[in-house]
């Protein structure tokens, strides 16, 4: 499908731009509030550097990476004014502490149905006493629990991942779960809301989240009423407003899909032609999925349920959509899906990481589009492999590759950076 181009008056006043010029006039009233002031400018100063070495203390002693807090005490003494009142300004944000709150309250109430199958668990430490220790955890701090039973399909590009979803999708017949961080019209996303369209009209419950930052320049505005008119129960996660606000930071890009309770898919693949390379943007696009089948969907299930509720004060209905069928496949393996949040101050993506690194004996293949490690990771990654003491022709081998994205002149720069660290 051909995008035809925007016009300029479409660009001047589309959503993007005003709310643009909505952030930029709150900036230019604050500074203008400022210069009012110059006379308190001395006293100010004053109050504000003594205030600036309080944060830079407090945030020292807090349990952020110390790249993060390095890129906050930098500011922080420089500029002490400007760096403590924007330290403060994305610490004190009400909106933001009433999200983790409701996401602590979902997550009590999904803890009865992510519990650990204790025979799993004994099978697991039996396998490999250091993976019990990760598997442990992982139900303590997620509670994301280990899975047998589960079948695993990979898919190398979003080209093989796409035919593979309106299959399944057709095979629907109790509901469809979709979470995506970027959605926009052309081949792939108007075939897969035909075939929503259509399980609607069948009677299965079809429901549809997109981020609102992902969503803010391909969708148009109001399409959760376009998708509900459809009969599809959709929500837009943290939609933008024209609002200086540390609120806007808070993002999902989770791209998962749960059908039947028995069928996920997840990966890096967004609902867009580029992805399948129907539309050529940066050469050609690469990105992974995976589709699983059996227990281990148990998990997105939840997931996909947790952060639907975090958008209401609904209590999440978790039980009736949940496969309890003994027509499970069998299979060799364990699968343990989880997730990760900025909120909870515990960094679970990482740790599994780094357990995959420690654990490693001949290699580790990673790609991803955004390579901004942090000293830990960085530490664990060049120090690895020359920790490990074998024949050549069994060393220890990591490779990364990496998926330039759309985005900022200055992240390919970040990218060569690290890579010369490696």
């Amino acid at each position: 499908m051909k995008k035809e181009p925007r016009s300029l008056l479409r660009i001047i006043f589309g959503r993007t731009a005003l709310l643009a010029l909505f952030v930029i006039i709150q900036i230019v009233l604050l500074l203008v509030l400022f210069v009012r002031l110059e006379q308190f400018i001395p006293y100010a100063y004053a109050a504000f550097t003594a205030l600036g070495v309080v944060t830079v203390i407090f945030l020292i002693s807090g349990k952020d990476d110390a790249s993060i807090k390095l890129s906050w005490v930098i500011p922080l003494l420089a500029v002490p004014v400007f760096g403590t009142l924007f330290y403060l300004f994305f610490r004190l944000q009400t909106r933001g502490k009433r999200i983790h709150r409701r996401f602590r309250e979902l997550g009590k109430q999904m803890e009865d149905y992510m519990q650990q199958d204790p025979e799993v668990m004994s099978r697991v430490v039996a396998a490999s006493g250091r993976q019990g220790n990760l598997v442990r955890y992982m139900n303590r701090f997620g509670p994301y629990p280990i899975y047998e039973n589960t079948k695993v399909e990979y898919f190398p590009l979003g080209d093989d991942f796409f035919p593979a979803l309106l299959r399944e999708l057709k095979r629907a017949e109790k509901f469809i779960f979709m979470e995506f961080f970027i959605v926009e019209h052309g081949v792939m996303w108007d075939s897969i809301l035909e075939v929503l369209e259509q399980k609607v009209k069948e009677g299965v419950e079809v429901r549809f989240m997109y981020d609102g930052m992902g969503c803010l320049k391909p969708l148009p505005y109001g399409y959760v009423k376009v998708l509900r008119a459809k009969g599809i129960a959709a929500r837009q996660y943290a939609p933008v407003v024209p609002a200086l606000s540390s609120y806007q930071n808070n993002r999902d890009h989770r791209k998962v899909v749960v059908i039947d309770g028995h069928t996920a898919f997840t990966g890096g693949v967004n609902l867009a032609d580029e992805y399948i390379n129907q539309k050529v943007r940066f050469g050609h696009w690469k990105d992974t999925a995976v589709m699983l089948k059996g227990s281990a969907v148990t998990s997105f299930t939840v997931m996909f349920l947790q952060m639907w509720h975090t958008m209401d004060r609904e209590f999440a209905t978790y039980g009736r959509y949940l496969k309890t069928s003994s027509m499970l496949p069998i299979n060799d393996g364990f699968v343990m899906p989880f997730g990760d949040t900025p909120l909870d101050g515990e960094n679970v993506g990482e740790q599994v990481y780094l357990d995959i690194l420690q654990q490693a004996k001949r290699y580790v293949h990673i790609m991803t589009p955004y390579l901004i490690l942090d000293d830990t990771l960085l530490r664990n990654l060049a120090m690895r492999p020359s920790a490990v003491w074998t024949p050549p022709s069994s060393c220890l081998t990591f490779r990364i590759k990496i998926r330039l994205p759309p985005g900022p002149l200055l992240l390919p720069g970040a990218h060569r950076g690290r890579c010369k660290n490696l």
